[in-house]
């Protein structure tokens, strides 16, 4: 095969590892900070996705402004959710121990699943590309989906707003002290549960980005949450808890894997993330970015 078949294998593995960093960190961020198994992540990244396709089918045409419109207004929905969510069920289990948190989180799964079910019903359902980003553009002789480079650069763009936000911020400052020391922060008159609370927020406004970001690249059914958690997960264990540098390069390295490795092993491919998983876990369990627990 040519090097420009493997150039554009590349450029969609890349662009899939970037719409699944925009998922990942959102899990990674509030695994970190909050200690909180949230196996419901993938499902507030479905009802995202699900919402932006509601909402798709009030705005006309397809323009750019009406998907600009979708960018602006799911997130925050899916993020006043998270609201909800956080400060009724999740934030009576952060000190209990993390098998109660799994109950808890996948009763929630087994909740969102079945009012999405009984809202949107389980046809799959997409939300129209707009005309801008529906057509390809030439590299180097390959034609590229101009959607998918779309994802290839947002991604970035979000990284880096995260890591300014975490690491060149106040607010970032005192996310990352109520990690290693929420009393102290509390004693400094620091309202700890708000800052969780506004953590998990930002968790649930990265999963609807990526539910608006995936409506429209693929068609979205009750199968896309649980398919996504668990990549999720696997980018979590690669790349270590509440980094976002190490959620950015799981993902791409899962991203990419997939992508090659559905060529000569089809669906088997889909065991990539759990063989990668393994090996980290075996050679250094705090992942690639993280730091051992003291």
């Amino acid at each position: 095969m040519s090097a420009e078949y493997y150039l554009f294998m590349l450029i969609n593995g890349l662009s899939q590892g970037m719409l699944l960093f925009i998922v990942a960190s959102g899990l990674s961020l509030v695994f970190g900070v909050l200690r909180v198994i949230n196996f419901a992540h993938g499902s507030i990244y479905m009802i995202g996705a699900f919402v932006a396709y509601s909402l798709s089918t009030l705005l006309t045409g397809t323009s750019l402004a009406s998907f600009l419109l979708l960018l602006l207004v799911v997130p925050p929905a899916i993020a006043l959710l998270g609201f909800v969510l956080e400060v009724s069920l999740f934030r009576r289990v952060y000190r209990e121990e993390h098998l109660l948190q799994l109950l808890l989180t996948y009763a929630l799964v087994l909740i969102l699943d079945n009012v999405v079910r009984m809202i949107w019903g389980g046809d799959p359902r997409n939300v129209a590309r707009p005309e801008i980003l529906a057509g390809s553009v030439d590299l180097m002789g390959m034609a590229l989906p101009t959607y998918n480079v779309f994802i290839l650069l947002v991604g970035p763009v979000i990284a880096l707003g995260l890591w300014l936000l975490l690491y060149r911020t106040r607010a970032g400052n005192v996310i990352r002290a109520a990690v290693s020391y929420p009393d102290i922060l509390g004693a400094l008159g620091v309202n700890v549960s708000w800052v969780m609370t506004a953590t998990f927020m930002l968790g649930c406004w990265l999963a609807g980005l990526g539910g608006v970001l995936v409506a429209a690249l693929a068609n979205v059914d009750l199968s896309i949450g649980m398919e996504k958690i668990i990549e999720c997960f696997a980018v979590v264990v690669i790349g270590g808890l509440g980094s976002v540098g190490g959620a950015l390069l799981g993902s791409l390295i899962i991203g990419v894997g997939i992508t090659f490795f559905q060529l000569p092993f089809g669906r088997w491919a889909l065991v990539f993330p759990y063989f990668v998983m393994a090996l980290v876990l075996i050679i250094r369990p705090w992942g690639l970015f993280g730091r051992p627990e003291r």
